[in-house]
């Protein structure tokens, strides 16, 4: 039989696991948003459309999470406002930001969002900013600014329309990292296929309307059926993998790992699994610099994630 401690790090330990399965998911979202053949702007619609059908299913079936009712009845306007103002219109921004930016500016700027989360995490949740969570925090995202240019820095430079893009990624990270903080008591309580369900359901009716009113695209879902083979499993991949199992699988790790902000730092994996997705599937070439770059983020991640526990052994 396991003791309540041994319980507690054996939870912490699948948590963890749990988020880096998520961030797998978030990793390999965008190839499957190039091999959709659809816009930035049009593919919010679809994730959301698909993801937030899937979740409702899931839901449906899962007994602990076939009421979502009740949850509505006591927090309505926080889940409306976390749906919408939150992971929907984070979700947008960065999709609307490949409009603008390279593909390198976006998957490096949004990385910032693990560093976001610490302040906010601070202000909110009084976390303690230690030391090593600040190095760790900025040296992962050097490495990763190293990663996605190949040591050419200069790729990051923007004007124009990048500079549109890349605003729009940050704002996205800044939204997001507040989604992660404040969502997190209300996984917890009603738990996270509910509250995931609850994001991308309200979040489909709030972008549907409004890039329909905007933009001028309003997605007919029978569009799916008349795509070419590769584009309609990217999309049905999206949707139900990248948004409907990697979220929750995200959202539920967070929301059971000790420190969110240390647990966020798996964030900064992303484009290193991006980079070996690229590697096996694509066969993609990976450079001196960008194993050098794979070594340090990794490195970085794991002084975070196991300082605490480190720490304790070497003072007994």
């Amino acid at each position: 039989m396991f003791s309540s401690l041994d319980k507690n790090k054996f939870i912490i330990v699948v948590a963890y696991f749990a988020a880096f399965l998520g961030m797998c998911g978030h990793a390999s979202s965008e190839f499957f948003v190039k091999l959709s053949g659809v816009s930035g702007i049009e593919v919010t619609v679809w994730r959301f459309g698909i993801g937030g059908f899937a979740l409702l299913i899931l839901s449906l079936l899962d007994p602990k999470s076939r009421d979502l009712i009740s949850p509505l009845k006591t927090s309505f306007y926080p889940i409306l406002m976390l749906s919408i103002l939150g992971m929907s219109f984070g979700q947008f921004l960065f999709h609307w930001a490949l409009d603008f930016a390279s593909v390198v500016q976006v998957a490096t700027m949004i990385t910032i969002m693990p560093i976001i989360v610490v302040f906010v995490s601070k202000f909110v949740e009084g976390t303690i900013i230690t030391p090593p969570k600040i190095v760790s925090g900025i040296g992962a995202f050097l490495g990763c600014m190293f990663l996605l240019t190949d040591g050419y820095l200069e790729k990051l430079s923007g004007s124009g329309n990048s500079i549109i893009g890349i605003n729009l990624t940050m704002g996205a990270a800044l939204i997001g990292a507040i989604y992660l903080v404040l969502v997190k008591p209300y996984i917890k309580k009603y738990g996270s296929i509910r509250m995931t369900t609850y994001t991308f359901f309200f979040g489909f009716f709030a972008m549907y309307p409004i890039i329909g009113i905007i933009w001028g695209i309003w997605v007919n879902p029978m569009d799916l059926f008349e795509r070419n083979e590769i584009e309609y499993y990217s999309i049905i991949t999206l949707g139900v993998w990248n948004t409907c199992i990697a979220f929750i699988l995200w959202l539920w790790g967070l929301s059971r790992v000790p420190d969110i902000a240390r647990g966020n730092y798996l964030f900064f994996l992303k484009p290193v699994i991006a980079l070996c997705l690229a590697f096996f599937i694509l066969e993609d070439t990976i450079t001196t610099n960008q194993l050098f770059a794979i070594f340090a983020i990794t490195a970085f991640v794991a002084m975070e994630i196991f300082y605490t526990p480190l720490s304790k052994l070497f003072k007994k």
